[in-house]
């Protein structure tokens, strides 16, 4: 019953921020990691190199959806700038419903571009099944396709660690995330810029995926506040005797 009304909250509160943000201007804190993100995306089409956005092995099926979508959501705006580059931009899952999905959102990328025609499937692939497998498959692509900079956004563990191996050998950029805590770990002692807990779910807001993803920070804020507040209002009222 209690999720239920927080599903609820959360929808309604979304759709009148939503509402609100269309009316005001947002204002984001800064974050190193999507600043150099913007900087690769315009050096990577002048360069001629492409970008590979791995997207985790993670499933829509259970709790680690939410990072496959925050990193589908990060795909499809890199898919609409880069689709007119020399080396596009290709991405790698380890979920075969995740690896469909990637393929879909790439198409939509360059039909936003109004490029459609230039789209090639096999730029959305599936590496592997198996951890290690998927990492072994990703990190064929950072060293054999003129990569210049590996996005990791979704579920990642420990083999986190082999992509950012290999990156560091061809000395190719490296700006991950993670839902997991050792993949956070992993990511945040290997590349330059990481992103840490839920900064990995506003990759749609600070790259102009839509208002809606701007006003989803704001609700988390509210929601996360109304925790706090009910943590506190619990412990002053077990101090004074009334639970």
């Amino acid at each position: 019953m209690i999720e239920l009304i927080i599903i609820a909250l959360s929808i309604f509160l979304l759709f009148i921020i939503t509402l609100w943000k269309r009316r005001s201007p947002a204002n984001l804190r800064e974050i190193s990691a999507f600043t150099r993100l913007y900087r690769t995306l315009g050096l990577s089409m002048e360069d001629g190199t492409r970008l590979h956005i791995s997207l985790g092995r993670g499933s829509l099926l259970d709790a680690h959806g939410g990072s496959a979508l925050a990193g589908l959501a990060m795909l499809r705006h890199i898919a609409e700038r880069t689709s007119v580059s020399d080396q596009p931009s290709v991405a790698s899952a380890g979920d075969p419903a995740l690896g469909l999905l990637a393929q879909d959102t790439l198409q939509a990328g360059y039909q936003a571009a109004g490029v459609e025609e230039l789209y090639v499937p096999t730029a959305g692939r599936v590496t592997g099944l198996s951890p290690f497998g998927f990492a072994a498959g990703a990190m064929h692509i950072a060293q054999n396709e003129n990569v210049s900079a590996n996005i990791m956004v979704g579920h990642f563990g420990s083999e986190a660690a082999l992509l950012a191996e290999a990156s560091d050998r061809e000395s190719v950029i490296m700006i991950g995330a993670s839902d997991d805590l050792i993949g956070q770990a992993v990511l945040f002692a290997n590349t330059q810029d990481a992103l840490i807990g839920e900064e990995l779910f506003a990759a749609g807001a600070y790259l102009g995926a839509g208002v809606s993803h701007i006003a989803s920070l704001t609700v988390q804020d509210i929601l996360r506040w109304l925790v706090i507040l009910t943590l506190l209002g619990g412990a002053v009222a077990k101090f004074f005797g009334q639970i």
